[in-house]
């Protein structure tokens, strides 16, 4: 079969890979759409992240949804022909994490399209995966492929707003409108909150937040001001999901954050100085959150019930032969939200 392969910054390729049939307990997946994420784009333009970098060929993905094409011995829960989605995560369910309870910090985690370990574990942007039979879960008749593909982004951000407790009547501030910030705004309006404030340094993207719910977005590189009304007080936000990964944007929210505030950090980047004085004197709580476990199913039911709609994000969907024209499109948050691959 053909699949996505990164070999070196900006080396992209269509390149041939194995395609083995399932063993006992594994379900061969045709595979039908495919998400770009943040991590797949770190991959095309710089090798890996922070430590982690690209040590073999290895495959990008981990936003993939498709149709059942074959199973192994023993899997009597999935049928050839069923569609899924599949989740990326293989924990290894023995660890003393797992055992607790906090299977998405094992110890022996196994996540599609990661150079964390050596050798990688190879991404979905294949035209077929093999994979446990756990990881393939149905999905609601009535929703789409394309919709499904995006369970794996949605999941983190209920996994966030499960880590921030309570949002129900908050106010809510979400910091970095990409993906994951503007997931944030439909997972916490989804979750009752009383209005909710997103921003971000570019127009495009806000607009989509808006769409999706927001009850303000403001670009905050035109706009410095824009938050001061949310500056009486002490700070009037109740909950802080910050999204971009970027230092200044969590220090300038301290100053609109009420005390006693809940700061849940979702984006990564790297090192950061914070205003301990502040955390402490405001008494803070400072969360993070990394990855989901039950929440991959629990985003297939609530998108498949109507109750989230995703489709706003999907910018556009290109077929897996024009991968790097999609990693280009994706690079540019002018253009693009969501980018998938088709396949």
């Amino acid at each position: 079969m053909r699949a996505v392969v990164i070999h070196a910054p900006k080396d992209l390729r269509i390149d041939n890979f194995p395609d083995p049939a399932p063993d006992a307990g594994e379900v061969r997946v045709k595979i039908a759409a495919g998400g770009i994420c943040g991590s797949d784009l770190h991959y095309y333009h710089h090798g890996g992240f922070g430590t982690v970098r690209i040590q073999e060929p290895m495959a990008l993905g981990h936003e993939i949804a498709g149709v059942v094409a074959a199973l192994g011995e023993g899997v009597t829960h999935l049928a050839p022909g069923m569609r899924v989605a599949v989740n990326p995560s293989q924990p290894c369910g023995a660890c003393v994490h797992c055992r607790e309870g906090m299977r998405n910090q094992c110890l022996d985690m196994r996540f599609m399209g990661s150079a964390m370990r050596n050798p990688h574990v190879q991404g979905g942007f294949r035209e077929h995966v093999t994979v446990p039979a756990a990881q393939a879960i149905p999905i609601p008749d009535g929703l789409s492929l394309v919709e499904a593909a995006m369970a794996e982004p949605l999941a983190v951000c209920l996994h966030a707003a499960n880590q921030a407790g309570q949002v129900m009547g908050k106010r809510v501030l979400v910091t970095g409108c990409g993906p994951i910030g503007a997931l944030m705004v439909l997972v916490a309006r989804h979750a009752g909150a009383a209005e909710i404030v997103i921003t971000d340094v570019a127009d495009a993207p806000l607009v989509i937040a808006r769409r999706l719910g927001a009850s303000h977005a403001f670009n905050v590189a035109k706009e410095a001001t824009a938050l001061d009304p949310w500056r009486a007080g002490k700070g009037t936000f109740d909950v802080l999901f910050e999204a971009s990964g970027n230092a200044a944007a969590l220090r300038l929210a301290f100053d609109l954050l009420r005390p006693g505030a809940v700061i849940v950090q979702l984006g990564l980047g790297g090192e950061m100085t914070l205003p301990v004085n502040s955390i402490v004197t405001k008494e803070f709580e400072l969360r993070g959150t990394f990855r989901f476990d039950p929440e991959f199913e629990l985003a297939l039911r609530l998108m498949g019930a109507g109750r989230l709609d995703v489709k706003p994000l999907i910018t556009a969907s290109l077929p897996f032969e024009q991968a790097i024209e999609a990693f280009e499109l994706a690079s540019d948050r002018s253009k693009s939200m969501k980018i998938q691959l088709t396949f």
